[in-house]
């Protein structure tokens, strides 16, 4: 998607925000490699903005409840699995996942702003003009990505240790999960979103592919999703039956999804799935399972694999 720039008055605001947020910068200000270079930050952030949902994440794992967010995917506000996190506060919303609103950015009067691994450079070099900006050094799409970026995150909020622990309280819950699950006989899942164009087969190198896999249950895509994509193309229930997947994890974004969902299953060909005939599908949320990522996702994740009538 293109991006929009902002108007001239815009610009003029962001440039008094930024040498304000420079006047209040304490000289303790620290130094912190990203992904556009060293960018000096402040030791202790108080109006943080964050424009990826892995860093919203993150900075609530943390304690630290961010002044704006942008939307989940295919909703109009945060992801359902974050409300609780957040009790009487809230973030403003700033923008959608893929355009961020440059006023509303701004209007937040922000000393640090987070961003994803995939920002735009021409939105970094506007960004970077209202407050420090934050761009991890991501490996990319890996099932370990979230931790990567989220350490990131918490050095850049000053909060290293907490991330830290969350992450360190994540992978003892996986390790105990795995222990739990290693007597099945059935080791292998399928993770599926329904879109109203039709289902689509998620990658195997996806945050909550990883998260099956940390618990021991393999993850194929079965050959549908090309290398370096995120999903397949939308597929017939005819192609779905080439999962071989003894368990299929799915997931819909939204209302529209839950439709097509709907009208799928009143279909014989839905219906012929083996995994649907033996009982084997486990329904998600797909703005948890296949857009979020961080420590609180993670946590949620495993609440689902565990309530889940999972071998």
């Amino acid at each position: 998607m293109s991006v929009s720039l902002p108007k001239a008055s815009t610009l003029i605001g962001a440039c008094l925000v930024a040498a304000f947020a420079a006047a209040v910068t304490p000289a303790q200000a620290r130094m912190l490699d990203t992904a556009h270079g060293e960018i000096e930050v402040p030791d202790a952030p108080e109006r943080v903005v964050t424009l990826y949902e892995g860093a919203l994440d993150t900075a609530l794992a943390a304690g630290v409840m961010p002044v704006g967010a942008v939307t989940t995917r295919g909703g109009d506000d945060v992801a359902r699995y974050i409300e609780p996190h957040l009790g009487d506060q809230r973030p403003a919303i700033v923008g959608v996942v893929r355009e961020i609103n440059m006023e509303a950015v701004v209007g937040e009067r922000p000393d640090l702003i987070l961003a994803g691994p995939r920002l735009p450079d021409a939105q970094y070099r506007l960004l970077s003009r209202i407050a420090p900006t934050v761009v991890p050094q991501s490996p990319g799409i890996t099932p370990d990505a979230w931790q990567v970026e989220g350490r990131q995150f918490g050095e850049a909020l000053g909060r290293e240790d907490a991330v830290n622990a969350a992450i360190d309280h994540v992978e003892a819950r996986t390790a105990e999960l795995r222990e739990t699950l290693g007597g099945a006989e059935a080791r292998t899942a399928n993770l599926v979103r329904w879109m109203p164009q039709g289902p689509l087969v998620m990658s195997d190198q996806l945050f909550s592919s990883g998260m099956l896999e940390a618990v021991g249950l393999d993850v194929a895509s079965s050959g549908l999703v090309n290398d370096g994509g995120v999903h397949s193309d939308p597929l017939s229930l005819e192609n779905l039956s080439r999962l071989q997947g003894d368990w299929l994890f799915l997931a819909t974004l939204n209302e529209e999804g839950d439709d097509a969902l709907a009208a799928a299953k009143d279909s014989p060909a839905f219906a012929r799935l083996p995994v649907v005939e033996n009982g084997q599908v486990v329904p998600v949320d797909g703005q948890l399972w296949t857009s979020a990522n961080g420590p609180l996702a993670a946590e949620a994740i495993l609440d689902d694999i565990e309530a889940a009538p999972v071998p």
